[in-house]
């Protein structure tokens, strides 16, 4: 009998420690969900335009006003 009682208390000992903490349900993270959204703009066309506009730019910054010579001065 004296180890019976003995076998319960060290069991009971045992079983109370090892739910000492309590019960904790698990935290589920939803996975985030990826929405692609249609591009408004097409970037195979806007990339054409704006070079050329870049090289209208230069064209007509272009001066094809020709400035005189320079021409060397002798002081004899």
């Amino acid at each position: 009998m004296r180890k019976l009682l003995l076998a319960s208390c060290i069991l009971a000992t045992t079983s109370s420690l090892a739910l000492a903490g309590g019960y904790s349900a698990p935290i589920v993270e939803a996975e985030p969900v990826v929405v692609e959204q249609a591009s408004t703009s097409n970037a195979g066309l806007i990339v054409p335009l704006l070079l050329l506009v870049a090289i209208a730019a230069i064209a007509s910054s272009n001066n094809d006003d020709e400035e005189p010579m320079m021409t060397e001065v002798n002081n004899e």
